[in-house]
């Protein structure tokens, strides 16, 4: 069983290899979805883990419907990645109609070379995954990471057993989304799928920036100013070892 961490940063890197994971998805701005890193971060995770990175793709939040300019973003930092010894590249895009923008995902996938093409939660909107899908395996994706079209991937059991089994031989269903070693066995046995995307984390405190309660840097959602969280090297160790007992 492959385990693959969402990291926000190079500590969470640090953590994750530390758990037994065997991939890292490489991100910024967790809390907003995932967004794309900075190269310092990539350099440095590179630096600090021995572990495959993959690199998130994501030039802004609140949907996946990119204009030309965001576009024009998206290959350069793919081209940055790829060039630095990226070993996959994760990114999704969709129609206004919440389909599979067959053109411009082309478009990206020509800058990937020949790292590994992963497309991300992007098809748990779509209107049919199953259509979704046979696109992506006719544009050369090798993965795609999903919680079967549900909030969570132990809630889309069905939907990602389905999905795997269309997908068997031709593409990776990658399930992701609330995996933790409480849910972990389930997924695992009620879908035969041969590996996870998992993002346990902790709480870390820091109150440099509490002084001043009436200040708020992440906008209307208001995310704690007095602390961050990091990957849980514990709770993923514990994972390692349900997939190792089993």
């Amino acid at each position: 069983m492959k385990i693959e961490v969402c990291c926000g940063s190079v500590d969470d890197a640090i953590g994750a290899q530390a758990g037994g994971a065997d991939r890292i998805e490489l991100n910024s701005a967790l809390f907003l979805g995932g967004l794309t890193p900075t190269l310092g971060c990539f350099a440095a995770v590179k630096c600090a883990t021995e572990l495959p990175v993959v690199t998130m793709i994501r030039p802004r939040h609140g949907g996946f419907s990119y204009s030309d300019t965001d576009i024009d973003v998206m290959r350069r930092d793919i081209e940055f990645y790829v060039e630095r010894g990226s070993d996959g590249i994760v990114f999704g895009v969709l129609r206004d109609d919440g389909t599979i923008d067959v053109r411009k995902c082309r478009e990206l996938i020509e800058r990937c070379a020949g790292a590994e093409k992963v497309f991300h939660r992007a098809i748990d909107v779509v209107p049919d995954a199953f259509d979704a899908i046979e696109a992506l395996i006719d544009l050369g994706f090798d993965r795609v990471l999903t919680s079967g079209q549900a909030a969570r991937a132990a809630d889309g059991i069905d939907m990602l057993t389905r999905m795997i089994e269309h997908a068997r031989g031709r593409i990776e269903i990658l399930p992701g989304g609330g995996i933790n070693v409480g849910n972990y066995s389930l997924i695992v046995e009620k879908t035969g799928c041969e590996s996870i995307h998992v993002s346990p984390r902790r709480a870390v405190e820091d109150r440099s920036a509490s002084g001043n309660t009436a200040i708020h840097f992440g906008g209307a959602l208001y995310p704690s100013e007095s602390g961050y969280s990091i990957a849980d090297a514990e709770h993923i160790a514990a994972i390692r070892g349900r997939s190792s007992d089993g």
